[in-house]
């Protein structure tokens, strides 16, 4: 049942008739604070959600899930003063307008620390996740955009890679979003932020949204508010969205856990390639590319397409819709660009068609939360009163040698467990 049948004035035989009438699939919900009728028990008030409906209204599984979010964000707004909430309000009508002030103001608001400004980021998400869900619903179930990974060591040429191919696709009519991730000091937690300006040309496209942001001392090559930025890019309206991370390490793959594609760019020269990159790293790429496959480096280029390929035929399979490619492409000549946004594309339809695709996001929806439920614990664990007074005496012993790390972190959860 598509739309819900408000019956106005119910007879009470069939009312009760209709109750006892399996409808698999639907769920009655009445406006009232107690028994409708007797022997009939009423569900949680509408008005108590925001909605209005005179006597009961039938409901589909959709629209109950629906309804179930709404009184979720209305109970957190609840708790915003009237400032806070007219501020939640303009960010998200301007960024499901388009406006690119507004996306900024927005992933600012996510990446704070603050706790206040967390609980605001929190309710403002959670409004665009509503309207990205009814996008998706309108486009038949289909993602409305294409998340990317792009990992590579450093001097691979990864910012002049996005530079011509963010170019290539605005052309094509496309909104790209580039969520560029730069390493911060471990000294001053300071961070360059280089990749908006290596990319000139592209930072002046008004089709494309370039966001540089310190790890701030995160794993992984990505921020603790990558998931975060990327949601509210494809709010924006950005259909595709190149997530550029720190460069490969141990940790890199955890921007596999984001993104639909993960692509891998390598340079013909590095030396000792297989040694060099983590077989980790080359059993989560989809697409391997050689890049700055010109003029003296195109044979050494073609030596290493051809090592790849003979590796990743060793690896096992993890799609059975798709192979990794390896290709060769030069963001100088532009030589494979088109040939690799074809090749993307492959991957992206036959993922798509074979079901693969939905199914790892929902697996990267799951990863998602138990990331945030890791950070939530932990800093709850750091800020606890008693463990606040355990830690500065449990590190003297630790550098003096009266006590083991591991014995320490014992001592340290068996205090939290008793206090908290």
């Amino acid at each position: 049942m598509n739309l819900p049948a408000l019956l106005l004035h119910p007879h009470q035989h069939f009312l009760k008739g209709l109750l006892r009438t399996p409808f698999p699939g639907y769920h009655f919900t009445f406006h009232s604070s107690a028994h409708l009728l007797s022997g009939i028990p009423c569900a949680q008030p509408f008005k108590s959600l925001g909605l209005h409906c005179t006597k009961w209204m039938l409901l589909s599984n959709g629209l109950r899930r629906k309804l179930c979010v709404q009184a979720t964000l209305k109970d957190h707004m609840e708790g915003l003063s009237d400032k806070e909430q007219r501020f939640v309000d303009k960010l998200y009508t301007g960024l499901i307008q388009g406006q690119r002030a507004c996306l900024a103001e927005a992933i600012t608001l996510v990446e704070s620390t603050h706790s206040r400004k967390k609980e605001l980021a929190q309710v403002l998400l959670q409004k665009v996740l509503i309207y990205h869900r009814e996008q998706e619903q309108l486009n038949r179930g289909k993602p409305l955009a294409f998340r990317v990974g792009l990992s590579g060591p450093p001097g691979a040429g990864k910012s002049t890679f996005i530079e011509y191919f963010g170019k290539m696709l605005t052309e094509r009519g496309h909104r790209l979003s580039v969520l560029a991730v730069d390493p911060s000091s471990c000294t001053s937690g300071g961070s360059l932020l280089g990749d908006k300006t290596r990319m000139t040309e592209l930072s002046r496209d008004m089709n494309a949204y370039i966001r540089p942001s310190p790890t701030r001392g995160t794993l992984g090559g990505v921020t603790r508010t990558t998931n975060e930025a990327i949601l509210l890019c494809e709010g924006g309206g950005y259909d595709i969205i190149l997530i550029e991370t720190v460069g490969v390490g141990q940790s890199e793959f955890a921007v596999a856990d984001m993104v639909d594609m993960f692509v891998l760019l390598l340079p013909p020269a590095g030396g000792d390639e297989l040694q060099g990159i983590k077989r980790g790293i080359i059993e989560m790429a989809d697409l391997v590319a050689i890049t700055k496959s010109d003029g003296d480096l195109i044979v050494p280029a073609r030596r290493i397409q051809a090592e790849y390929v003979s590796a990743l035929k060793l690896l096992r399979k993890r799609s059975e819709a798709w192979r990794p490619k390896v290709i060769r492409i030069s963001a100088r000549s532009g030589e494979g660009i088109t040939e690799m946004w074809d090749k993307m594309k492959e991957f992206r339809d036959l993922m798509l068609a074979s079901g693969e695709l939905t199914a790892k996001r929902r697996k990267q929806q799951k990863v998602w939360m138990w990331n945030l439920i890791q950070e939530n614990v932990l800093e709850h664990f750091r800020t606890h009163p008693t463990v606040q007074e355990q830690i500065p005496l449990l590190e003297r012993k630790v550098l003096s040698g009266a006590l083991s790390p591991g014995l320490a972190a014992d001592l340290l959860l068996k205090a939290f467990k008793s206090k908290d």
